[in-house]
């Protein structure tokens, strides 16, 4: 089993950024600011996922 330690860590920061959110929300009460630090630290896993998924030039010219 190939693990792949960059998904690894992406996944362990999008939940403690998921933390730091709902912190932010029961215990600050601030909402704009929670909403973008969600927005911003999961998006590291996608942008992750979408790397791992793409194709080289090449690769999409065989096609």
């Amino acid at each position: 089993m190939n693990k792949s330690v960059l998904k690894d860590k992406s996944f362990k920061f999008a939940v403690r950024i998921v933390n730091l959110y709902i912190f932010l929300c029961d215990e600050k009460k601030e909402f704009v600011l929670s909403k973008q630090v969600l927005r911003s630290g999961t998006s590291v896993g996608a942008m992750v996922r979408e790397a791992e998924h793409s194709k080289s030039k090449p690769e999409a010219e065989k096609r």
